[in-house]
């Protein structure tokens, strides 16, 4: 992926994080919960440096409520 900060082109690796949700589900036996949490603490929260990774979230629903209209976000 190329993304642009300040006009400079900079490759970086997007990982699906629901992938690794399910690899840590199975490898590890974590619950759904758990595996969300341990991604939010030890991979979205750790900085290495230019090159860190994207996480995308292709299909979580993780504190959403349905409730609220989109323009209301």
């Amino acid at each position: 992926m190329i993304w642009k900060d300040d006009g400079h082109h900079v490759e970086v690796l997007v990982y699906d994080a629901e992938k690794i949700r399910e690899t840590l589900m199975k490898r590890d036996g974590m619950s759904h919960d758990e595996a969300r949490e341990y991604i939010e603490f030890n991979i979205e929260g750790a900085y290495v440096g230019p090159d860190t990774p994207i996480l995308v979230w292709t299909q979580d629903e993780f504190g959403w409520d349905d409730d609220v209209p989109l323009e209301g976000i």
